[in-house]
C-alpha cells in the first residue's frame, strides 16, 4: 500500500473519486435489455457464458434437502447463531414501528408501517461463497412479514448453488431460491421471466456489475442501495495496534481485487508500521493474489492532520470505518460511514458475520444518506386520510390562493364543487 501525505483534503478527494466505466455500463445495459426481451433463454445464455449450464432455475425441495446433507452440524449452528443475533437487533427496531393516528378540524390522518409484498435478495458467489449475505438480507424481510422472499445466487460450473447458501436461505425463511447470478439475475428480478416472477424490490450486495445492474434497473424496480464492492477505512492513532489494522485491511481486501481499503492517520510512524505489517503478512496468507491486487491498485495510507482526516472520512463515507484510537472522542465528528466500529477489538470482519449488525451496507459515498440494510427497507409508511366538508370550507380560501398562485385553478374547483 502506498503512503500519501495529504495537505489539501479537497484536492485529494477529487483525485480518488469513484471512476465509472462506460464500457461496463454498455455491457450491463445490453444484458438487462436481453433478459427483459428474451427471459429464460437469455438467462441460460449468460449462465452458460459464465461457465454454468442450467436446465431449471428454481432450487427444488429435494435440492434443499440434499444441501442439508452436505453441510456440517457446526455450519448449521453458526448459521443459527448469526440468525439469532441479527434477529435480536432487527426486532428491537421493528418494535419501534407504532401506528399513529391524529384528528384535527374534521380531518383524520393515520400512519402505519406496512410490509412490502415481495423482495429479491441477491447473494453473491463467484470468487467466494456468501451464506452470510443470505442471512443479512432474508432475516429483516422475514421479521416485518414480507410474504414472498426470493433469493438468487450464482451457480457453479455444475449448475448448483453452494449448499451452505441454500441452507442459510432456507433456515432464515426464503420462499424461493434460484440458480442465477450476475447482472442477468437482477434483470430477471426486475422484469420477470417465465421461471422467475418479478419482485417489488431488490436488495443485497454484489460486485461492480451487479451494483450497476441494480442502479440501471431502478427505474423499474425499487432497490435498497449501492452495495459493493467492499470498502474499509481505518482511522488510527495508536502505535500499538498497527498489526490489527493490517489484519483488518487484509480481511476486507480478500473479497475481490476491486475492494477499496484505506488508512488515515496523523502519524508517519504509524503509516510506515502498517505498510510494513501488511507487506510482511502478504507473504504467508491465503488469497494473497487478490489481497495484493486490491491493496496495491486501490488502497492507500493517508497521513494528514486530524481536521483533514475527519473531512476525508466523512466525504468518502466508506462502507465500514474502524476507529482505533487512544481518544475516540477526538473523532466524534465522523458520522457518514455506513458502519463505524470503535476500538481494536471491533474488527469489521466480525461485523460481517456475528456481531448482530447487518453487513449489507452503502458504498460509493451513499453512507452520507443511509445506513445498513434493516427492517426499514422492507416496509413502507402508509398514510390514510379522511376529511369533512366542514374542514374543506375552513381551508378553501387558502386553497384558492395557493392553487391560483401555482396556475392550477382546477385543483381549487375540485374543492369548491364540494362546498358551494
Amino acid at each position: 500500500m502506498k503512503i500519501i501525505s495529504i495537505n489539501n483534503s479537497e484536492q485529494f478527494l477529487k483525485k480518488i473519486g469513484t471512476k465509472n466505466s462506460s464500457k461496463n455500463q454498455k455491457i450491463v445495459e445490453s444484458i438487462l435489455k436481453d433478459v427483459k426481451k428474451n427471459g429464460d433463454a437469455a438467462l441460460k445464455k449468460y449462465e452458460k457464458k459464465f461457465g454454468s449450464n442450467i436446465s431449471t432455475f428454481k432450487v427444488s425441495k429435494r435440492e434443499i434437502s440434499d444441501a442439508y446433507s452436505k453441510v456440517t452440524k457446526e455450519d448449521i449452528s453458526a448459521i443459527n447463531l448469526a440468525k439469532s443475533r441479527l434477529s435480536k437487533a432487527e426486532s428491537v427496531v421493528r418494535r419501534q414501528f407504532k401506528d399513529i393516528s391524529l384528528k384535527f378540524d374534521g380531518t383524520k390522518i393515520s400512519k402505519s408501517f406496512v410490509a412490502i409484498d415481495s423482495v429479491g435478495c441477491y447473494v453473491p458467489g463467484g470468487e467466494a461463497r456468501y451464506p452470510s449475505s443470505a442471512i443479512m438480507s432474508v432475516i429483516p424481510a422475514k421479521i416485518v412479514g414480507v410474504k414472498r422472499i426470493v433469493v438468487v445466487s450464482p451457480p457453479n460450473s455444475t449448475g448448483n448453488i453452494d449448499p451452505l447458501t441454500i441452507v442459510a436461505a432456507d433456515i432464515c425463511g426464503a420462499t424461493e431460491i434460484y440458480k442465477t447470478g450476475g447482472a442477468q439475475s437482477i434483470a430477471a428480478l426486475a422484469y420477470g421471466t417465465r421461471s422467475i416472477k418479478k419482485v417489488d424490490k431488490i436488495v443485497g450486495p454484489g460486485g461492480a456489475f451487479v451494483t450497476l445492474a441494480k442502479y440501471l434497473a431502478s427505474n423499474t424496480v425499487s432497490i435498497d442501495m449501492m452495495a459493493g464492492p467492499t470498502e474499509l477505512g481505518i482511522v488510527i492513532d495508536s502505535e500499538a495496534d498497527t498489526d490489527v489494522a493490517a489484519l483488518d485491511l487484509i480481511s476486507q481486501a480478500e473479497h475481490s481485487s476491486d475492494t477499496f481499503c484505506y488508512v488515515l492517520t496523523t502519524s508517519n510512524s504509524i503509516a510506515k508500521k502498517i505498510q510494513s505489517s501488511v507487506n510482511s503478512k502478504l507473504k504467508d496468507i491465503q488469497r494473497a493474489d487478490i489481497v495484493k491486487s486490491s491493496l496495491e491498485s486501490n488502497g492507500f495510507i493517508g497521513v494528514s492532520k486530524a481536521s483533514n482526516i475527519i473531512e476525508i472520512a466523512n466525504d468518502l463515507a466508506s462502507e465500514h470505518l474502524e476507529i482505533i484510537s487512544k481518544n475516540p472522542k477526538k473523532w466524534s465528528k465522523i458520522k457518514n460511514p455506513g458502519l463505524i466500529l470503535y476500538g481494536k477489538n471491533s474488527p469489521s470482519s466480525a461485523s460481517d458475520y456475528l456481531l448482530g449488525s447487518n453487513h449489507i451496507l452503502p458504498t460509493n459515498g451513499f453512507g452520507k444518506t443511509r445506513g445498513s440494510l434493516s427492517v426499514l427497507d422492507f416496509v413502507k409508511l402508509l398514510t390514510k386520510i379522511e376529511t369533512s366538508r366542514k374542514d374543506l370550507q375552513k381551508i378553501s380560501k387558502s386553497m384558492k390562493n395557493l392553487t391560483l398562485a401555482e396556475g392550477l385553478p382546477n385543483h381549487y374547483e375540485a374543492v369548491r364543487g364540494r362546498i358551494k
